[in-house]
């Protein structure tokens, strides 16, 4: 499949994550952010269970839960943290740190070199999140950084890892392990922390399918498939899509205006995922003509074997 294609599915992905927030405030009761976290991940993990009729061996245990614990339980405990104790455009600023902690952890547990352009891609993307979602009014909650910051490392981790460890089996099975993982870890933090739910309605129910088939099941399928495939610092620049994806719905849904600043920052974000591919391509193709993999063998062609 040409590399163009896969990147357009993937970036599919953060591109649909950015609409988590409107279905959220718009469609789901307040109040219960693990709870929805719960009924987001599990029930499409276990419909993909369903689907593949395929469970982890016990080799592989550990692995995903661990996976299922930073790509979804930590992450996504710490990013609601993070929004209700910060302005949602510090909460982005500090997510699209992703894309830099990447870089250094692919760095550690690839072997991948780290290329000077894709650095400044990251950062480039991370002022463009700022001028986009920043107001000058931000206020900083120590906690609240600390839960944004720890966000990002946590799915930097989670995407890195997914990429080192890639079991013989399809994108579409490995979705659903991490999935079912991630919400079984989320069920005791709700319970403890969270009243029950109040009685959902038809928008309620609409809004939590589209969270779950859409918003899980079918993104992080993609998303996944594209850690398989494209390098790790050229798919994380793909997460600036998420930001870009929820000012563009809150101007063209919720009627808000966008100032000559976010203008700028939407360029930037742009400009920096198209230096963010370059660079990581031109990274990942030396002299010699072979692409590097951290020393490993291309985790493409596991993956294919088992699909």
């Amino acid at each position: 499949m040409p590399r163009s294609l896969d990147l357009f599915l993937t970036a599919l992905a953060p591109a649909v994550w950015g609409s988590t927030y409107y279905v959220t405030t718009e469609f789901m009761p307040a109040g219960y952010p693990v709870t929805l976290a719960v009924l987001r991940a599990l029930p499409a993990g276990l419909l993909l269970l369903a689907l593949v009729r395929r469970l982890p061996g016990r080799e592989w245990l550990g692995r995903v839960f661990l996976l299922g614990a930073v790509n979804f339980a930590i992450f996504w405990t710490l990013l609601f943290v993070a929004a209700y104790r910060l302005p949602g455009g510090v909460a982005a600023t500090l997510g699209s740190l992703q894309a830099l902690c990447v870089i250094l952890l692919a760095r550690g547990w690839l072997g991948t070199p780290i290329v000077g352009l894709s650095v400044i891609a990251a950062l480039a993307g991370a002022a463009g999140v700022a001028l986009l979602v920043l107001t000058p009014s931000a206020a900083l909650d120590p906690l609240g950084l600390a839960a944004g910051l720890g966000g990002a490392v946590s799915m930097a981790a989670g995407t890195v890892l997914s990429r080192r460890w890639q079991p013989p089996v399809s994108p579409l099975t490995f979705t659903a392990w991490q999935l079912t993982a991630g919400g079984l870890l989320l069920v005791p933090i709700a319970w403890w922390h969270e009243p029950p739910l109040p009685a959902l309605d038809a928008a309620n129910l609409g809004g939590m399918a589209y969270l779950g088939l859409v918003g899980a099941a079918l993104t992080y399928y993609l998303w996944f498939r594209g850690v398989a495939r494209i390098e790790p610092a050229a798919i994380s620049m793909l997460g600036m899509m998420s930001p870009l994806t929820a000012v563009l719905l809150g101007w063209w849904l919720l009627e808000q205006r966008l100032t000559s600043w976010q203008l700028l920052g939407a360029a930037v974000v742009l400009g920096s995922v198209w230096l963010g591919q370059w660079a990581a391509r031109r990274g990942a193709t030396p002299a010699g003509g072979r692409g590097l993999q951290g020393g490993r063998s291309s985790p493409v062609a596991t993956v294919e074997e088992g699909a």
